[in-house]
């Protein structure tokens, strides 16, 4: 049986809503960072990349979900997409561009069936000293006692959701994920929502 999901459901171009509390947070975070080029790993349909660009970076999108690559490249032409998985060879992207100097992966890593491929993907395509940014939704003790104590667990685990969430990441797991694939977390956000309830956590990673 094949370990990854083709199809993630792509078939607008609209933001996810998780992008109006993650985007700012990634784009202020970049902003303090002496970087141009940024590879976005499961670029979806291309918005974010988008926000990106406007932001003068020089931008380019990986997304293993077909429909999610021809719609950002119908809406966004002026920037690459390429239709590659983190399960891909880093070297197949590398013929065709450039390294970077951060790679921004947002909400993909709880999908993973193989997480430690995502950080090995990156690695790869970085440059020395490169930097990795994840996002993925917050689980942390008083969170998850909320979810028990109103009943909400079937509702935040979207069971039913073909290509859903996988893995379920806290700020120790994933920063374990990190470091033992090559990089060194020099920083935590927690967004959307109110401090400890966050919806969503981003760490910042350097490559070692």
């Amino acid at each position: 049986m094949n370990n990854v999901v083709d199809e993630y459901g792509w078939e607008t171009q609209e933001a996810p809503c998780s992008c109006a509390f993650i985007s700012p947070k990634v784009i202020s975070v970049l902003s303090g960072l002496n970087i141009k080029r940024v590879l976005d790993i499961g670029a979806g349909n291309g918005k974010l990349c988008s926000e990106l660009a406007t932001c003068g970076y020089q931008v380019v999108g990986s997304e293993y979900d077909q429909k999610g690559v021809e719609i950002a490249r119908e809406n966004y032409p002026e920037i690459p997409f390429y239709n590659f998985g983190v399960q891909d060879d880093p070297a197949e992207l590398l013929v065709r561009e450039a390294l970077f100097d951060v790679v921004v992966s947002t909400e993909v890593v709880e999908h993973l069936f193989s997480p430690h491929l995502l950080p090995l993907y990156a690695k790869g395509v970085l440059k020395e000293g490169g930097y990795l940014m994840i996002s993925t939704p917050y689980h942390g003790y008083f969170k998850n006692l909320l979810l028990s104590l109103f009943n909400k667990w079937d509702f935040h685990h979207t069971a039913l959701w073909h290509g859903g969430h996988v893995k379920f990441w806290s700020r120790r797991t994933l920063t374990q994920l990190l470091e033992e694939n090559g990089f060194a977390v020099i920083g935590f956000f927690g967004v959307g929502r109110v401090s400890y309830l966050w919806k969503s956590m981003i760490l910042l990673a350097q490559k070692k």
